[in-house]
């Protein structure tokens, strides 16, 4: 599957659910049913193969389309409609970028589905984020640096997705907007601080994508809302 064709390519609005956080059947049918585009599985901690496995079995009973993004061996689940697989690339820790990658590789490489399986630049932009201080990712990045960042992971790697993740704030969206212009191929996923439909909207306008994750489980109605907000804004070009 190239990234033009790519399951996620009209995704405008998703929701990301992490594994490793109680969300009750009541919830999850709202999510579900709610019009989001596609519902997004993963967590930077305590991810593991049952939880996944767990919640997966749980969205299945929808039709909503429903991709694992892989933090880890032990969650790498089958079943799902498409994967993610993060490679951070602010980080001096090469784990992060092919080191875990490799290592999953070796193991699991034969049995992939490789038409269902993409790569995921991520660029970590708080550096409060749990997923920041995991990683080591470096996220005070000035203007020319982030350009830097995603002529390597668009032009020279060629990477399909872009995350532009500021998890708990709420980004700077002229950033985001720039990223987007600057991309010849890939799409720029952007999350963070979303919690209604005001963000959603102003990062609609930014980004290709949407990923609304937190305010799900702070504020269901205030994240159904960001459905109908993202849907109203035109697809970035």
């Amino acid at each position: 599957m190239d990234r033009q064709t790519a399951i996620y390519k009209q995704w405008r609005h998703a929701f990301k659910l992490d594994p490793d956080r109680e969300i009750d059947d009541d919830r999850l049918d709202a999510i579900c049913m709610s019009g989001t585009d596609a519902v997004i599985v993963g967590g930077s901690t305590g991810v593991t193969f049952d939880n996944t496995v767990d919640l997966m079995s749980r969205i299945r009973r929808y039709e909503v389309p429903c991709a694992l993004e892989v933090s880890s061996e032990e969650a790498a689940v089958p079943g799902f409609d498409h994967y993610f697989v993060p490679l951070v690339l602010n980080t001096d820790r090469s784990e992060w970028t092919t080191g875990r990658q490799i290592g999953a590789l070796r193991k699991f490489g034969a049995f992939i589905p490789w038409e269902e399986t993409s790569a995921e630049g991520y660029l970590i932009l708080n550096g409060d984020a749990e997923a920041a201080k995991l990683t080591g990712a470096r996220s005070s990045l000035d203007a020319e640096t982030v350009t830097a960042h995603l002529y390597m992971a668009d032009r020279l790697m060629r990477l399909p997705i872009i995350y532009l993740e500021y998890s708990g704030v709420f980004g700077d969206m002229a950033l985001v907007k720039r990223a987007a212009r600057l991309t010849t191929g890939a799409r720029i996923f952007y999350g963070g601080g979303i919690d209604g439909p005001e963000k959603a909207r102003l990062a609609a306008e930014a980004a290709h994508t949407v990923i609304v994750g937190n305010v799900i489980y702070d504020d269901l109605a205030a994240a159904l809302s960001t459905v109908a907000a993202v849907a109203n804004v035109p697809p970035v070009g």
